[in-house]
């Protein structure tokens, strides 16, 4: 059914995703897809890149990416079968670029509970949700 199943994780609350991620290693498991982690971090602005240590962005990248290798290890799929990506930008937008470059056919997210901010400006689930090619689940936290 799904052959290759994408999920984004908050690099700075990667707990936040565990549902998301559970839901996911399941799919793959039951249907044999492949499952890619995602993390998205911000780029630095210039006169805030010029504060930071030269090699922040390599570091953080190096630092996102060994996190979503643990949480990848832990699930017990096959190494063939999982894979880790770190982006760099928007979050919604570079979810729905990994997905497209990835060909992904199925994003497992976990989205805050909605409040009158999100309804004004639209969140990253709602954006990805409106503008994916392809299917998108999206997991309320229970109370």
């Amino acid at each position: 059914m799904f052959k290759m199943i994408i999920v984004p994780v908050d690099p700075g609350e990667p707990k936040f995703s565990a549902p998301a991620i559970e839901a996911a290693s399941r799919f793959a498991r039951d249907y044999g897809s492949s499952l890619r982690l995602v993390a998205v971090l911000a780029h630095s602005q210039g006169f805030v890149a010029s504060y930071l240590p030269a090699d922040f962005e390599e570091k953080a990248i190096s630092d996102t990416r060994a996190m979503l290798d643990d949480l990848a290890h832990g699930l017990g799929l096959p190494k063939d079968k999982i894979a880790v990506s770190v982006r760099i930008g928007s979050i919604y937008h570079e979810v729905i670029e990994e997905a497209r470059d990835a060909e992904a056919d199925l994003i497992v997210m976990e989205s805050h509970r909605p409040d009158l901010s999100t309804y004004l400006l639209g969140s990253n689930a709602a954006k990805i949700v409106r503008h994916s090619t392809c299917s998108v689940m999206v997991l309320r936290p229970s109370k």
